[in-house]
C-alpha cells in the first residue's frame, strides 16, 4: 500500500513546487502583504489610528516596488515607526525579493541550494549559475557602499540644517530612496526637493545616487575596468548617458520660458532643474519643480523617459534602456536592408530581439489599456492619466498631483500597474503560464505582407 501512495503524494508535492517566476512573483506579493499589516498597525501612523486598508496597500506596494507614488504624505501621515516601514521596504523592494532572502540565509548561515540558484539567475537575468551566489554578496555590499556614501554626503549638508540626529534620519532615508531609486521623501506636504531647486549639492548627490541605482549592478561591477567593459554595459552606459542628454536638452527648451517652472529661475537654475528633471524620470521619482505646470508636451516627454525607465539588474523600472536600444539598433538594421543586428561590432542573437519586442508591445498595451481606464473611471484628461499610469509602471513616482485625490478604483488601477512594473511584464505571464515543449519540427515557410 505504502508503495502506491509514494507516487501520487510525490508528484503532488513536485506539482506544488514553484519554478523562478513564480516565486519572484509570490516574493514580492509577501513582501507587500507583510508592509500593508505592519502599515496598519495604530503605531504606524502619526494620528495613532493606523492606515486604512486601502491607503496601506497603496504605500506598500509603492515603496516594495520602489515606485513613490503616495495617496498620503508620508512625512505627515506616518509615525517613525511607519517611515521606517517604509524604509525597510524600499531597501527589501531595490534590492529584490530574493536578494533579500538570500542575504538573510547568508547572515543565518543556511546552505544556498540549486534551486535557489536557479531562482536568483532569473532574478538576475543571468545565463549561468556560475558565481550567483558571490554576486548576491558583491551586490549587497555594493548597495550598502553606495548608500552609505549618499549617507555621508547628505549628512553634510543637511545636518548643519536640521540639526544631527534628523540631519542624519534625513540623508539615511533619502540616501536609500534615492540609490534604490523610490522616490519617497520626507520634506512634507508633498513638496519633494522642491525647496532646492537652485541646490547644487543637494542635486547633484541625489543625482549620482539615482543613476547609481539606475545602471544596474551588473553594470556597477564591471565599470572597474572601463573602457574595456562588455557589451552590456557599454550599451547601457551610452543608451543612459544619451537619454539624460536629451532629455535635459528638451526639458530646458520646452520649459525655458515657462514662468511657474524654469522661468522663475536663473540660468544657471535653469540647467540644473533641467538636468535633474531628466534624471529622475529614469524612475527615481523625485521632483525640484511643480510637476503639474509643466506644459502637455513636457509631460509627454517625461512620460517617454518613464517609459524606457532604468537598465535591468538595477533598482529601476520601466522597460528598460537595453530593450529600447535593441529595438532602435533593430529599425537601423531594416533601414540600412541588412539582416544582422550589430551593436559595437557585436551581432545580437535573434531571441533577444524577440524579447525586447514583445516587452514593448506589452508594456505599450498595458499603458495604453490603463491609461484609458483611469481617465474614464476617474474622468480626467488623456495625458495626465498617461503621466501617472506610465509613472507606475516605470515604478517612477511622479505625479501632476491626481493620485492623492484617486478613488479607489484608480488606486486598485496604479497598484496593479506599480506591482506588474516591478515584477516585470515576462516574469509575471511566465509565472502563470505552462511551458510547451521544445518543438520538435518547422512548419514552411511563407512571407507575410507588412509596412
Amino acid at each position: 500500500m505504502a508503495k502506491v501512495l509514494h507516487f501520487p503524494v510525490r508528484e503532488a508535492y513536485r506539482r506544488l513546487e514553484l519554478n523562478p517566476a513564480q516565486t519572484i512573483v509570490l516574493g514580492f506579493a509577501l513582501t507587500v502583504f507583510i508592509g500593508v499589516v505592519l502599515l496598519s498597525l495604530p503605531f504606524s501612523t502619526a494620528d495613532g489610528k493606523g492606515a486604512p486598508l486601502l491607503t496601506a496597500l497603496f504605500t506598500a506596494t509603492s515603496a516594495t516596488c520602489v515606485t513613490g507614488l503616495v495617496v498620503v504624505d508620508t512625512a505627515d501621515y506616518y509615525s517613525l515607526f511607519g517611515e521606517l516601514v517604509v524604509l525597510l521596504l524600499i531597501q527589501v523592494g531595490g534590492l529584490g525579493y530574493m536578494t533579500s532572502a538570500t542575504l538573510f540565509s547568508i547572515l543565518v548561515g543556511k546552505r544556498i541550494g540549486l534551486r535557489e540558484r536557479i531562482i536568483l539567475m532569473e532574478a538576475y537575468n543571468l545565463d549561468t549559475l556560475g558565481g550567483v551566489v558571490r554576486l548576491t554578496r558583491n551586490i549587497v555590499l555594493m548597495a550598502l557602499a553606495f548608500e552609505g556614501i549618499g549617507v555621508v554626503l547628505l549628512s553634510l549638508r543637511w545636518i548643519p540644517e536640521f540639526g544631527v540626529w534628523r540631519g542624519l534620519y534625513y540623508s539615511l532615508f533619502h540616501a536609500v530612496s534615492a540609490f534604490n531609486n523610490a522616490g519617497f521623501d520626507l520634506m512634507g506636504n508633498f513638496r519633494s526637493f522642491t525647496q532646492y531647486v537652485v541646490d547644487p549639492y543637494v542635486n547633484l548627490v541625489v543625482s549620482a545616487l539615482i543613476i547609481a541605482g539606475g545602471l544596474g549592478f551588473i553594470v556597477l561591477i564591471n565599470l572597474p575596468r572601463f573602457p574595456r567593459v562588455n557589451l552590456h554595459a557599454k550599451v547601457v552606459l551610452t543608451t543612459s548617458a544619451a537619454l539624460i542628454g536629451v532629455g535635459t536638452l528638451s526639458i530646458f527648451l520646452l520649459e525655458g520660458k515657462n514662468p511657474l517652472t524654469l522661468g522663475k529661475l536663473p540660468p544657471a537654475g535653469k540647467l540644473l532643474a533641467a538636468f535633474f528633471q531628466s534624471v529622475t524620470p529614469r524612475t527615481a521619482g523625485f521632483s525640484t519643480l511643480d510637476i503639474a505646470h509643466f506644459r502637455e508636451p513636457t509631460l509627454l516627454l517625461l512620460s517617454v523617459l518613464m517609459f524606457i525607465g532604468a537598465s535591468p539588474g538595477g533598482t529601476g523600472g520601466g522597460i528598460k534602456t537595453t530593450t529600447f536600444a535593441v529595438l532602435l539598433a533593430a529599425i537601423w538594421t531594416m533601414i540600412r536592408g541588412r539582416q544582422d543586428v550589430e551593436i559595437y561590432n557585436r551581432r545580437v542573437p535573434s531571441v533577444v530581439i524577440y524579447k525586447a519586442l514583445t516587452i514593448a508591445l506589452v508594456a505599450v498595451a498595458l499603458v495604453v489599456t490603463m491609461t484609458i481606464l483611469l481617465a474614464t473611471l476617474e474622468r480626467s484628461k488623456v495625458v495626465p492619466a498617461l503621466f501617472e499610469v506610465t509613472s507606475a509602471f516605470g515604478t517612477v513616482g511622479l505625479t501632476t498631483g491626481i493620485t492623492p485625490r484617486l478613488t479607489a478604483a484608480g488606486k486598485v488601477l496604479l497598484i496593479v500597474t506599480m506591482f506588474l512594473g516591478r515584477v516585470g511584464l515576462l516574469t509575471f505571464t511566465l509565472a502563470f503560464m505552462r511551458r510547451q515543449a521544445p518543438m520538435r519540427y518547422r512548419y514552411p515557410e511563407e512571407r507575410v505582407l507588412v509596412g
